[in-house]
């Protein structure tokens, strides 16, 4: 089995999940877009407040735990399927169904220099890959920390509505910073607690940010696709 040193593995998470990598995320607000014009959201506190149970009850962490079974499942094509199905299946609107599998498959694109096979292989079977699936297959093939994988995801995924809301909002860079560093230790929580969840554990309840999303759809003026 190929080893992967902790210097290598950061590196190709720092690639992977860069906002240079062209997955297409500054085209996503996950819903803020429909936040910031109701006012749910208007300063860092109600960012912060609107992210946290995200991370904690919401999509954030349904994601987390998605990764973590891609991970896992990286060399078995059939297990990673049922996986992918799952993912699929469980999406809360057509907007974050389209959010996962745009991600998702503009990943598997560009990771096109890390030869990712079986992300290869997915999609032969079934077309679409959710975003956190094809992180989390391809990081477990190069035998890339499970854990790490799951909190550079994490942190990510903060950064990109962070980023998104301070175009919306709109906030200064260093008010979106601010949130970003609160939101450290709950990462590292949520990344944690994820480590012992099973696919039974799905689902959330930050019912406030699905309704967002789907609220999205019909928005009358949208700068983002969801």
């Amino acid at each position: 089995m190929t080893t992967t040193t902790t210097t290598e593995a950061t590196l190709r998470l720092l690639a992977w999940l860069s906002p240079a990598f062209p997955t297409g995320g500054f085209a996503w607000s996950h819903g803020i877009e429909w936040a910031v014009e109701s006012g749910d959201i208007d300063n860092a506190a109600t960012l912060l407040a609107w992210l946290e149970p995200l991370l904690t009850h919401g999509s954030a962490r349904a994601d987390a735990i998605l990764l973590r079974h891609a991970h896992r499942a990286a060399h078995d094509l059939d297990r990673l399927s049922e996986i992918t199905e799952l993912a699929l299946a469980t999406a809360a609107s057509r907007e974050r169904h389209a959010e996962a599998i745009g991600q998702g498959n503009a990943f598997r694109l560009a990771a096109a220099p890390w030869h990712p096979e079986i992300l290869t292989k997915l999609h032969a079977r079934l077309g679409d890959i959710p975003y956190p699936i094809a992180i989390g297959a391809l990081a477990g093939t190069k035998s890339i920390g499970e854990d790490l994988a799951a909190a550079a995801y994490l942190q990510t995924l903060a950064a990109n509505l962070i980023s998104a809301a301070v175009r919306l909002v709109p906030l200064g860079q260093s008010a979106g910073l601010s949130v970003l560093a609160a939101l450290e230790p709950l990462i590292a929580a949520v990344t944690a607690e994820t480590a012992g969840a099973g696919l039974d554990d799905l689902g959330g309840c930050a019912f406030r940010s699905d309704l967002a999303a789907m609220r999205h759809e019909t928005q009358y003026t949208r700068l983002f696709r969801s």
